[in-house]
Formats: C-alpha cells, sequence, structure tokens
C-alpha cells in the first residue's frame, strides 16, 4: 500500500483507574516499552499515538499489530514489561483498534482525536492484562 492511499489519524488510549504505583507504556514497533507512566493515585493514565488508515480499513503504524487478516491491536505494557524490574507483574493489554466504527474514522479523518478508554484493573484488582475492552470511544474535536 502507497502511503498516499493511507490518511493519518490521531489516536489515544486511556487507562481508567490503573493500579496505584504499576507502570504503563506503549509497545513501541520493536517490541520496547514507549512513554512510560506510572499512576500514584488510581488517575488515569493517556497514551498517544498516530496510525494511518487505508481501505478495509486497515491500519498502519509503529504501534499496530496485527492477528489474523483482521485483528489489529496496539499493545499496552504493564509493570516489569513497561520497565519496572521490580514489579510483581510482567503483562500486557491488547487494545483492539480493527473494530472501530467507520464513522468515527472518518469523522477523526477530519481533524479530532480518536480516544479508547479501557478499565486498568481485572477483577481481582490486579492490572488489567490480555485483551480487554474498550469502555468507550469517542471523538475528541480539536
Amino acid at each position: 500500500m502507497k502511503r498516499a492511499d493511507t490518511t493519518d489519524i490521531r489516536m489515544r488510549i486511556v487507562i481508567d483507574r490503573p493500579v496505584p504505583g504499576v507502570l504503563h507504556s506503549l509497545q513501541s514497533k520493536d517490541g520496547k516499552p514507549l512513554d512510560p507512566q506510572r499512576s500514584r493515585d488510581g488517575e488515569p493514565l493517556a497514551f498517544d499515538f498516530a496510525v494511518r488508515i487505508g481501505p478495509g480499513p486497515k491500519f498502519y503504524g509503529d504501534h499496530v499489530r496485527s492477528e489474523g487478516p483482521i485483528r489489529q491491536f496496539v499493545y499496552v505494557r504493564v509493570g516489569q514489561a513497561a520497565g519496572d524490574p521490580g514489579s510483581p507483574w510482567s503483562r500486557r493489554m491488547k487494545v483492539d483498534i480493527h473494530d472501530i466504527d467507520p464513522v468515527l474514522l472518518e469523522r477523526a479523518a477530519r481533524g479530532g482525536i480518536i480516544v479508547t478508554t479501557v478499565s486498568g484493573a481485572g477483577k481481582d484488582g490486579s492490572p488489567a492484562c490480555a485483551t480487554v475492552l474498550a469502555l468507550r470511544r469517542e471523538l475528541l474535536e480539536r
């Protein structure tokens, strides 16, 4: 796919109510932690990144991972995986992006940021991991 056939979109993942003191980060293209952040009191964490969208829609970019022909997602690294060797946790969250409403994608292409909010804690109170479902997804107008 030629870059000219894609549209740049800004995205943000918000980790709502993360476990206090646990380091979180995006996963870089080479699999390393990127932009590590720690919530002191459970306040939300936010990670901004850009993607390119082509027909399908198909997502491209340094943070985009694929699984099979359709599923695309972004990893959020947690604890040791985010660069904290003293953490008792080493996990990753999968935040799906392939299921974003095409209407929202079209609106974002004209400006704004698609914000996906996910829960930072699992049912047992430990940091969320594996596939995390979006609590909400909205367009933040610029």
